[in-house]
């Protein structure tokens, strides 16, 4: 592994754990608040602003996004998102009184972690800039789906859980942006595109959250946040699996991280009773 390889996974990871936490410390401040409302679009923000704790979580998550770009400079997309999902057991760990099935999830993922860094032993990953035109329509689909996720299917999903798809397929749209943005030139017209989404996805999140626990929002989000990037590193910047054991080892770790987050956001303990959804969005 180049030591700039290793200097964008541990940009990675340190983005992770400052995500995670600032989504921890939203969520508890979000819950206790009145209702938010995207018709009262300056009333929510104000309430959200004067909660200190609210702000500090932001700004944190602000942070953890600054070392995301920066990562991104050094290291494929793919293996950034891959490191990157390990924030989900951060935010297991946050949650606390977890159960035997969620901490075999955390498992699971922490598990992937480490596959993930056998498979980067002596490999050198190259990550292409990608087609523009392939780039705008991941992230024009990407926002139905979202639409798809916060509307239709959020009725038939545990409270919050919805909202959270919706804003983990958002950053994972802006992520996509970013990666193509930081090509710099006329990439640079991402810039406008990938901020729309990361607000979006600021939205439904912040909604989720009193809609939902930490688990079914913010672990849904940072699933599809982390998931959705790691296919676009291969189908649109180039970015090939190693051969060999290495190559097996990547897929195992990937798996992994799917299935832990994946169990971990299917429910939690002691999630706080969320709002009613009409109190929510009126």
């Amino acid at each position: 592994m180049t030591a700039q390889l290793a200097g964008g996974l541990l940009l990675a990871l340190a983005s992770a754990a400052a995500l995670n936490w600032g989504y921890y410390a939203q969520h508890g401040a979000a819950a206790a608040l009145p209702p938010l409302s995207v018709r009262r679009p300056v009333h929510s923000l104000l309430l959200l602003f004067r909660n200190r704790r609210w702000v500090i979580g932001f700004f944190t998550g602000i942070g953890g996004w600054i070392f995301y770009v920066a990562a991104l400079a050094l290291a494929p997309l793919s293996l950034v998102q891959a490191a990157s999902a390990g924030g989900i057991a951060i935010l297991a760990g946050l949650v606390g009184g977890l159960s035997r099935r969620e901490r075999a999830a955390v498992a699971i993922a922490v598990a992937g972690l480490v596959l993930l860094g056998l498979s980067l032993i002596h490999v050198h990953v190259p990550s292409g800039h990608g087609s523009w035109e392939a780039v705008a329509v991941w992230m024009g689909i990407s926002v139905a789906v979202a639409a798809l996720a916060a509307g239709p299917v959020a009725r038939v999903l545990a409270g919050g859980a919805g909202l959270g798809i919706a804003a983990g397929v958002l950053y994972a749209a802006g992520d996509v942006g970013t990666k193509a943005a930081v090509a710099g030139g006329g990439r640079l017209a991402f810039v406008p595109a990938l901020l729309a989404c990361h607000g979006l996805a600021f939205v439904a999140l912040q909604l989720g959250f009193q809609r939902g626990g930490a688990l079914a929002t913010a672990g849904m989000a940072t699933l599809w946040t982390n998931a959705l990037p790691i296919v676009a590193g291969t189908v649109l910047f180039a970015e090939s699996l190693p051969g060999g054991a290495r190559g097996v080892a990547r897929v195992a770790a990937f798996a992994c991280v799917v299935l832990g987050a994946a169990a971990l956001a299917r429910g939690e303990s002691g999630a706080p009773a969320p709002v009613r959804p009409a109190e929510a969005i009126d």
